[in-house]
């Protein structure tokens, strides 16, 4: 009896790995029909980084969290089985994604730098660009989990850059954004700080805050930098001599 519910518990945890590796490998084959496989391995990977950032965050807090499941065109999440105790520990986790990421993609940089690779190099623009889209202060995105530490009324100013976004670049995933951020609209719209289930959830120090808030802000301020450098430099890459 105990050895089968060994093995059973090592099915479960074998069938995980093997719902990770084949929604990754199936994003990996659908992206290369339309950019190459060799830049679908790599853009995928870069997208492993950074929910490992959410994995290993939640994991450090005492989470109980599932691995990353990829869905084609859309992303990845990972399933948070325990939900954050307080706003630190969900901010915390929010937080470690973009991180982990930005780091993978300058460690992309660089080695595009150093080799002289437009293939890293426009790795590194998507790393940057998909981790600065996801720093939109607005729930679901990172950003509104991280801000959140601040007030869950800040994500009403993530509304008018999703807006934006949309008129910018027209797209059926940020309309399927927008209906999973509607109701988190409203929780912010209606959000009462004086709420004891509030007050005891998004009770944290000035320091706390304080701290997050530059944490966010530098982020967002290195991304939109990078952002821009390596677009501007795969634009000079495609003039003649470039």
């Amino acid at each position: 009896m105990v050895k089968l519910l060994l093995l059973l518990l090592s099915a479960g945890k074998l069938g995980k790995l093997l719902l990770t590796g084949g929604t990754m490998l199936l994003s990996v084959v659908a992206y290369a029909f339309v950019f190459g496989w060799r830049y679908a391995a790599g853009f995928v990977a870069l997208i492993f980084i950074h929910e490992m950032g959410h994995f290993l965050a939640a994991r450090q807090r005492g989470l109980d969290v599932g691995a990353p499941t990829f869905i084609p065109f859309v992303g990845a999440w990972i399933e948070l089985k325990d939900q954050p105790r307080d706003v630190e520990t969900e901010a915390w986790v929010g937080f470690a994604g973009p991180l982990l990421g930005s780091l993978a993609s300058l460690a992309c940089y660089f080695l595009a730098r150093e080799s002289d690779s437009r293939l890293l190099l426009a790795l590194a623009y998507a790393g940057f660009f998909i981790n600065l889209f996801n720093l939109i202060p607005l729930s679901p995105f990172d950003g509104g989990r991280i801000t959140a530490v601040l007030t869950p009324r800040i994500w009403l100013l993530g509304v008018p850059v999703l807006i934006a976004l949309f008129f910018w670049r027209p797209s059926p995933m940020l309309v399927l954004v927008a209906v999973l951020a509607a109701p988190q609209v409203m929780r912010a719209w209606k959000y009462d700080p004086e709420d004891p289930a509030n007050r005891q959830y998004y009770a944290v120090s000035a320091e706390t805050r304080l701290t997050y808030a530059v944490y966010y802000i530098g982020l967002v301020a290195f991304l939109a930098v990078m952002v821009h450098d390596t677009h501007e430099m795969l634009g000079a890459a495609r003039l003649p001599g470039g």
